[in-house]
């Protein structure tokens, strides 16, 4: 009978080598751990994100004017067939224009990062009956992040609208900078600003909710119906057509180019150790011309421009608001009628019936012996509003607001026909406690190993696999194995 020693020994040798393969495998797929380069050598290493100063949060907006023609007129639409709920609703106006806001935003907590600084230009908005339909390429924004080293800027001629037949508009310029560091957050200047401008306008030619002929009832109306133009027209005070670049005819004619300017800035504060959040609304208005072209022509210069600041240094105790009111001058020819400041908000400028049919309405004082029944051309400064949540505050105010008010004869006595508000402005600012600190302290550049010595072995890699620790068992376990293989080989088997 064969022996069957070369069998066994055969089988043992197989069984190893498989063994030995098995083993083998993670020690083959150990790799070495790279290291990451950088796209930007200049920025922090990956794992390092200190938080950014702050929070802060701050919003400043400032419109160039809004009109309104008849205001009030148009009822608010609901979904609800309830007319309690409608009659509820505030009413619109037949038509509003707005003009030239720039906007400015900051939010350190927004929920988006493109959202922490945000600036938006637009030179020119309509609605019509409560809708506002889209103008296109009227609109000029910036968000960061990422960050903006210059601002954007657009430049447009208002185009075609149904608005023509009450406006006419010259060139509307617009310009929005938002900035925020990835690092370094707000501590950038400025962090957002915006700004918006009008060359000139010209507004109210017409007053077309006015019916063309008065109706003929007693001498007061027999009088207006002399005067050479009909009530729509307020007795020959307005033209009729549409407005001009000149601004004849219109109630009201800016000629003088406007500008609206929006900031959001971080400013030391004496007594704060930390940086205080401003926000700032200025208004650049030099006169406003009343009822343009005619012998009844007024004129409204602003003396002083108002200027809204709101600081906010994260102490309630220290934080301001800051309004420098406008101061305004009515003349008529030459002769000062009335002056508007703060101590004096509002004048009245009375509309009377001409003393002699076929003469223009005249429109001052003078008129204050006779009966007042085409209405009152209505001045007043937009009152200082403020208040203060927490360390945040927040401010409103007006430059001027324009309404003509109807008299008994138009018999609209308790409605405004058209309303015109120059330079709205509000402004909010909040800061954390202590102000902004901006001396984060820069990341330290990552420690590079030191080269070794010449001749020296290089130093061991990091251990980042589960392969470095199997290859020692996988000798182990190998020399263990053949050694058993070697065993079971050379020792014969006992015969039974």
């Amino acid at each position: 009978m064969r022996s069957a020693r070369p069998l066994r020994r055969f089988a043992a040798a197989t069984t190893v080598s498989l063994a030995v393969a098995g083993l083998s495998l993670p020690a083959a797929f150990a790799q070495t751990t790279p290291v990451p380069t950088p796209v930007d050598p200049d920025q922090p290493p990956a794992s390092e994100g200190p938080a950014q100063p702050g929070p802060i949060t701050a919003e400043v907006g400032t419109g160039i004017g809004v009109l309104r023609v008849l205001p009030g007129a148009v009822p608010g639409e609901t979904i609800f067939d309830d007319p309690a709920y409608e009659n509820a609703l505030r009413k619109q106006a037949l038509l509003e224009l707005g003009l030239g806001l720039a906007k400015s935003t900051a939010n350190s907590e927004a929920y988006l990062a493109t959202e922490r600084s945000t600036a938006e230009a637009s030179p020119f908005g309509a609605a019509i009956g409560g809708y506002a339909p889209q103008v296109p390429g009227a609109s000029v924004a910036q968000t960061a992040v990422p960050d903006h080293a210059e601002p954007t800027t657009t430049g447009v001629q208002p185009p075609p609208s149904p608005a023509d037949a009450l406006v006419k508009l010259g060139l509307l310029e617009g310009s929005a900078h938002a900035r925020w560091d990835e690092r370094l957050g707000p501590c950038v200047s400025p962090i957002s600003e915006a700004s918006s401008s009008l060359a000139s306008l010209s507004a109210v030619n017409v007053l077309p909710a006015l019916p063309d002929t008065p109706q003929q009832d007693g001498d007061q109306h027999a009088a207006l119906a002399g005067a050479p133009g009909s009530p729509a027209r307020l007795g020959g005070l307005l033209s009729g057509g549409e407005p001009t670049e000149s601004g004849a005819g219109s109630l009201v004619h800016v000629p003088d180019a406007v500008r609206a300017h929006s900031k959001i800035e971080l400013v030391d504060v004496p007594g704060s150790a930390g940086k205080a959040v401003r926000s700032t609304s200025t208004m650049r208005l030099a006169s406003v011309r009343l009822l343009s072209g005619t012998p009844q022509e007024l004129r409204v210069d602003v003396v002083s421009e108002p200027t809204l600041t709101v600081t906010a240094t994260g102490d309630p105790a220290t934080s301001t608001v800051d309004y420098e009111a406008p101061v305004l001058r009515v003349t008529q020819g030459g002769r000062e009628l009335a002056e508007l400041d703060a101590a004096n908000p509002q004048a009245d400028l009375p509309i009377g019936l001409p003393g002699v049919p076929g003469e223009l309405p005249v429109v001052g004082p003078a008129v204050n012996d006779r009966v007042l029944d085409l209405g009152v051309l209505r001045l007043s400064i937009g009152e200082l509003t403020q208040e203060a949540n927490g360390t945040e505050l927040r401010a409103g105010a007006r430059m001027f607001d324009l309404k003509l008010l109807p008299g008994t004869a138009l018999g609209m006595p308790d409605a405004a026909l058209a309303e015109v508000s120059f330079g709205e402005q509000t402004a909010r600012a909040g800061a954390p406690a202590g102000g902004v600190h901006c001396d984060v302290p820069s990341a330290p550049a990552p420690e590079q190993p030191a080269p070794p010595a010449q001749g020296a072995a290089a130093p061991p890699l990091a251990k980042t696999s589960g392969a470095y620790y199997t290859i020692p068992l996988f000798w182990t376990g190998t020399g263990l194995l053949l050694l058993g293989s070697v065993l079971v080989a050379a020792v014969p088997r006992r015969q039974g």
